[in-house]
């Protein structure tokens, strides 16, 4: 087979997204591998695997990985190193964390996983914080405040602020060893809180402290069944103080069978939460933080973020990560951005939303409209309520959901979307998704529909001007679709036809005045 049909044939595996490169993170408590393809800047998971190898265990009283452990994790590796053969993946990192670089025969199991083909890298407590702080500040970037990534053996803890990071430290306070401390609730947080103090952590921060781990997002799903949270993803859920120490009370005398029974929540994780809950408590008191911030980006999304060159970096999350999911489902770039600039002038973001939010329901809009007429409005809210984009807020959510209802004149929105954000806001989505609604279907989405016609306001009216060589694209749906658009937006409509000769004279610039700015937004 040739190389062409042998990439071709490892494409189809993950749906057209190509399987670009690896990471695989020999943390204390597992082994895991996470293959990613799609934008650099938003990659996609294609593949996440993790073996429980727990190499931390018992290192507070022997000080070794467990023979046990050591033999889990290299049985996990040498599946990830043959998955990875098969999949034709050559840019794989691989870093090891507080069990490899603590224990005593830590340089002894790094050597067994050079033998298997891998070249790990052993990073220090304050590299792995860093680490996970750029995965943190690839998520949110505007974050300024603490990171704490609670892991297996440790937990680091670090500040941003401007797209930097300082007083990086790595205390041994990780999930496995938690146990050791008291039994004692108080006592635990009174020691706990000693640890923070030793480590630097001794005055409140005043800013708002990320959280990343396992631990943490098991937490935050919790936290979200506890009050029927419309959303799924714990991604981005923020608390304030009030709340995030009634959720570390409750978990903190919680049973790990009951949490089991959550079903978001593993066996592994249920075991870990209460104990970490007395920390979150011990946390909470010392660091005084103004908000929690949960975050699914931590150390293997910092690995990949380390590596982008600053203007990549700048890109925007949201609209890096939809721009490939949207061309795959049949609204390429231009496609979306020819569409997003014919409606700006009627119907631009307002008060509550904005222009990048504008152009990300219009590519979710688009790009539903390639699945079964029966399932696209679901599959459609699906997408911009739970999959996982990054740089969105929860009620920017609603509002693309709105704007996808909008697209399917589906004015009645479900309870979840309108729990989420405000009537405005959601009326103004709606707003954005009638007028997609107009613009696909005005010319059946091609170019030239595009170019021979403009959607526009005046004196409080809306107008669509139609070349007059094309004037018979004016069918009934389109009349419906402006008045639609029309009573939404508490106007009436007039259609004007232009003469050939007349139109030949509008600019340029004036058919499609944003189309350069959404064209830089959407790269």
């Amino acid at each position: 087979m040739s190389l062409k049909a042998r990439r071709a044939d490892r494409d189809g595996i993950f749906s057209g997204t190509t399987p670009e490169r690896a990471i695989i993170d020999i943390g204390s408590n597992t082994v895991r591998l996470v293959v990613y393809g799609g934008s650099m800047r938003a990659p996609q998971i294609l593949l996440n695997e993790k073996v429980a190898a727990r190499l931390g265990k018992d290192m507070e009283r022997t000080g070794r990985i467990p023979e046990d452990a050591f033999a889990l994790a290299l049985r996990g590796l040498r599946r990830f190193k043959l998955l990875l053969d098969e999949l034709e993946i050559s840019d794989v990192e691989t870093v090891a964390t507080a069990a490899s670089r603590e224990a005593e025969n830590g340089s002894d199991f790094i050597a067994a996983v050079k033998e298997i083909g891998f070249n790990p890298r052993v990073i220090s407590g304050e590299e792995e914080a860093r680490l996970s702080a750029q995965g943190v500040m690839g998520a949110f970037p505007e974050a300024a405040g603490v990171m704490a990534d609670l892991g297996g053996g440790s937990l680091e803890l670090i500040r941003i602020a401007d797209g930097q990071t300082t007083d990086a430290s790595s205390l041994p306070l990780g999930t496995l060893r938690l146990a050791a401390f008291a039994d004692d609730p108080k006592a635990m947080i009174k020691a706990l809180g000693k640890q923070l103090k030793k480590g630097g952590w001794a005055e409140p921060i005043s800013a708002p402290l990320y959280l990343v781990g396992g631990t943490w997002r098991a937490m935050a799903v919790y936290a979200m069944e506890k009050v029927g949270h419309p959303l799924s993803d714990p991604h981005g859920l923020w608390l304030d103080p009030t709340r995030a120490r009634i959720l570390a009370e409750d978990l903190a005398q919680a049973e790990p069978e009951a949490l089991q029974q959550i079903e978001r929540i593993s066996t592994m994780r249920s075991s870990t939460m209460p104990h970490a809950a007395i920390l979150l408590q011990a946390m909470l008191k010392k660091l005084q933080p103004e908000r929690l911030i949960f975050s699914s980006w931590g150390l293997r999304e910092g690995l990949l973020y380390d590596r982008l060159e600053a203007p990549m970096r700048s890109q925007d999350p949201l609209l890096a990560g939809l721009t490939l999911f949207s061309a795959q489902r049949g609204a390429p770039p231009r496609l979306t951005t020819r569409i997003a600039a014919w409606t700006v002038d009627a119907v631009p973001a307002g008060k509550f939303g904005s222009e990048r939010l504008r152009l990300a329901a219009t590519m979710l809009s688009l790009a539903s409209m390639q699945i079964e007429p029966n399932l696209r409005l679901q599959q459609a809210i699906d997408w911009a309520l739970h999959k996982r984009w990054i740089g969105v807020e929860t009620h920017e959510r609603a509002m693309m959901a709105a704007a996808v209802c909008g697209n399917r004149n589906h004015l009645d929105l479900p309870v979840a979307i309108r729990s989420l954000a405000s009537e405005e806001a959601l009326r103004e989505a709606v707003g954005w998704g009638l007028s997609v609604r107009l613009a696909r279907r005005i010319g059946a989405r091609s170019r030239r529909s595009f170019q021979v016609s403009r959607l526009l306001r005046e004196d409080k009216r809306l107008v669509l001007q139609l070349r007059e060589s094309h004037e018979d694209l004016l069918g009934i749906p389109i009349e419906k679709d402006m008045t639609l658009l029309s009573n939404h937006l508490g106007t009436d409509y007039q259609v004007r036809i232009v003469s050939d000769t007349e139109w030949d004279e509008i600019s340029e610039e004036a058919l499609a005045p944003a189309s350069e700015d959404f064209g830089q937004a959407a790269e």
